[in-house]
This record gives C-alpha cells, structure tokens and sequence, in this order.
C-alpha cells in the first residue's frame, strides 16, 4: 500500500465506499455467527469483518471530499452534512446488520474528526460537535427508554460498569478478572509470559482484554510504555500530515490518526472499567486477521504521504 500512488485511491474512492457497503449487506445471507455476533463473511479458510473495510473506506472517501470542498463552502451546513452523509449512512448500516456500536461511532468519530481539522471556524463546529453528541446520547436514551432486547442489553451493560462485583458469576465477570490482572501486575509485572489471568481466566484474553495482561505481565512501566508508544506514532503522523505536499494526503494521514487513537483510548477505557464494556481492539496488539491487515494498509497510506511529502521532512 505505501508504494501504491494516492492518486489511485482518488479514482477509486467511490468503488471502495460501494464496495464496503455491500460486504457489510453480504453478512445477512453469508455471515457466520460466532460468539452470539454476527459480524463475520467465511471465505474459504478466511474469515473478513466488513465493519473494518468500512473505517478504511470512510477515510478514503471524507479525505477526497474534504479535499474538493472549498473552505468558504465548507462553513456552510449543506457542506457539512454532505461531508458526513456517507460515514453516517455506513455508520447506521453497521449497526443496523451487525449491531455493533463500537465500530459505528468510530466510523462516524473519524469523519467528524477529520471534517474538524479541516475547517477553519472551530468555535462553529465545537458547537455542532457538541450538537451532535448531544443528539446521539438522546437517542440512546430514547432507545433504552423504549425498550427492546438491544436496549435491555446495552443498558444491562452500563448497570455492570457501574457495579461489576454484582453481576461476578455473570457478564461482571470479565471485567472484574482484567481489573485483577491489572492491580497483580504491580510496576514491573510478572515477566513475560508469566499472566495467570490468561490461563482460562479471562475469556478472549488475545483480544479485546489483552492490554491487562500486558499490565499483568510488564506491570505500570510496561503500561506506560506501550501508551507512550502509540502517543509517539499519533505525534509522528501529526508531523506527517503537517508536512504533506497536498491536503488529500494530509487528511489521510489525519483520519488514520484518529482511528488508531480513538481504539486505544476505547480499549483501554473498557480494560480499566472507565467506560461501559464495548468489543474494541487494541491496535496492533489484540490478535485479530481483518483489523491488523487494515491498520497495516492505513501504515502503508501515512508512509505513502510520509515519502512524497515537502523536502522528505515528515519522513
């Protein structure tokens, strides 16, 4: 991908945008389900989750857009909601089929970003992000409010956020095992290799609960240190971005930039119990086939930009 020109992904940005909604609609006839989800397409001995292709697709499509949109034009709100109407759609499309909300609000969270930085009125759009969070947790509430399995669950999980050792021998209990393996991993941790919450106690813990066995293992410095980590890579792709020969480029390099920092944070948020548990991997950690090959081709994007930009200086 990084050796692929940009300028490819301009001409195809309107396939890729179609071509991530149909996978999403081939999970109605096609998808397997796998742990109470359906979220997955088999093909043949791989496994594809359509709801990664659409995070990819959307920042190909927002950075196109964005970059055609003239700067007067884009204070207008015709502008804006046209900017937004293709993640929004994806977004609802995702949460309709799947009934994953994790990956819908960060679908939505990477165009509103990047629609963000790139206007130059931000008390205006502080004020219509505001808005629109606003709006979204009152159809939340509205959602719960008026009941439903999808609301009772969802619900059902803010109650076991708010109080884990309630639901202990239930849906309380992975939470409570990550907090255990975070707290026992001290400032240096067990060593390497040497979790026990891995051993059968934490369900999944290669997945979204791999950050407290990180904990458990390399203790706070080890924490810190992954943190530190991708705090370095989100700065190095602001430096990227600041230097890019064109405003296409440096948009891609911005909206993977919010993609990567949004999942860290809801990763490690639900792993320390900050906010209501949600399925969100930790990028480049959790193990995972369709997540990492798309995180790696959006790498391959900002390098791209990174190689082509003013004087090599973002290289």
């Amino acid at each position: 991908v990084s050796r692929i020109p940009l300028r490819f992904w301009k001409s195809i940005y309107l396939f890729l945008y179609v071509f991530s909604l149909g996978m999403l609609f081939l999970i109605i006839p096609f998808g397997t389900e796998v742990n109470g989800a359906k979220r997955w397409i088999y093909i043949g001995p791989v496994s594809v989750q359509p709801a990664e292709i659409s995070k990819f697709a959307v920042i190909i499509l927002t950075a196109v857009w964005l970059s055609r949109i003239p700067q007067k034009t884009l204070q207008t709100r015709k502008a804006i909601l046209t900017v937004l109407a293709p993640s929004l759609l994806e977004a609802g499309i995702i949460y309709w089929i799947t009934r994953n909300l994790s990956s819908a609000i960060i679908v939505m969270v990477i165009a509103v970003g990047m629609l963000f930085v790139t206007a130059e009125d931000y008390r205006r759009h502080f004020l219509w992000a505001a808005v629109i969070v606003a709006a979204a947790v009152g159809v939340v509430l509205w959602v719960m409010k008026s009941g439903g399995s999808g609301a009772t669950f969802r619900l059902h999980r803010i109650q076991v956020w708010l109080d884990p050792s309630a639901y202990a021998d239930g849906t309380g209990y992975q939470v409570l095992q990550g907090l255990y393996g975070i707290g026992s991993g001290g400032i240096f941790g067990k060593g390497l290799g040497q979790s026990m919450q891995k051993l059968g106690y934490i369900p999944e813990a290669q997945n979204d609960m791999i950050f407290s066995i990180i904990c458990e293992e390399l203790g706070l410095f080890g924490a810190l240190s992954i943190i530190t980590l991708f705090i370095i890579l989100c700065w190095r792709m602001m430096v990227v971005a600041t230097h890019a020969n064109d405003l296409f480029g440096s948009l891609i390099t911005v909206g993977v930039m919010i993609h990567i920092a949004v999942q860290v944070i809801l990763n490690i948020a639900v792993v320390t119990n900050s906010i209501p548990n949600t399925g969100v991997t930790l990028p480049f950690f959790s193990y995972g086939g369709s997540a990492i090959m798309i995180l790696l081709a959006e790498i391959g994007l900002v390098l791209n930009v990174a190689r082509n930009s003013r004087q090599g200086d973002a290289a």
